[in-house]
C-alpha cells in the first residue's frame, strides 16, 4: 500500500503546480513589455537596413565587374511579358534608415524625499565654475 501512496502524492505534487493560475501583470509589467516588442520591432528594422546596404554594395560591385568585362547589365526579370516584348526594370524601393531607438514611454524621475537625505544626487547639466583646485581656493590657517 505504500508504493501507490506515494504514487498518488507525487502525482498531486507534479499535477497542481500546473493548475495555478498567475496574477495579471501590473501595469509597469504591461509598459516594459511594450517597449521591450517596439524595441525588438526597431532592431527588426535595423537589421533590414543594414541587409539593404549591404545587398546594395554587392549589386554596385557586381555591376562594376560586368561593366569593366564588356557584359551587357540589364535589369533582370524572372518571367517575360506575355506578349514577348522587353521586360521592363524592376524599380526597387531605396534603403530607409529606421533612426535611432526612441522608447515609447518616457523614463519617469523618481520622485525625491522630503528630507533630500536619501535622494540620488542630480546629473551635472554643467562643469564646475572654476579650474582652481580645492588646495588652492581654502585659505590657510
Amino acid at each position: 500500500m505504500r508504493p501507490v501512496h506515494c504514487a498518488v502524492l507525487l502525482s498531486a505534487a507534479l499535477v497542481l503546480p500546473v493548475a495555478a493560475k498567475l496574477p495579471a501583470p501590473s501595469e509597469e509589467a504591461k509598459a516594459a513589455a511594450a517597449d521591450s516588442a517596439a524595441k525588438a520591432a526597431w532592431a527588426d528594422k535595423v537589421g533590414a537596413y543594414k541587409l539593404c546596404l549591404s545587398q546594395d554594395k554587392v549589386a554596385a560591385g557586381y555591376k562594376k565587374t560586368a561593366l569593366a568585362a564588356g557584359k551587357d547589365v540589364a535589369a533582370v526579370q524572372t518571367a517575360a511579358p506575355a506578349s514577348g516584348a522587353a521586360p521592363a526594370p524592376v524599380s526597387m524601393p531605396g534603403c530607409t534608415d529606421p533612426g535611432p531607438y526612441v522608447p515609447t514611454t518616457p523614463v519617469a524621475n523618481k520622485p525625491l524625499e522630503a528630507a533630500g537625505a536619501h535622494s540620488p544626487a542630480g546629473t551635472a547639466t554643467s562643469p564646475p565654475s572654476t579650474n582652481t583646485p580645492a588646495a588652492q581656493a581654502q585659505p590657510k590657517k
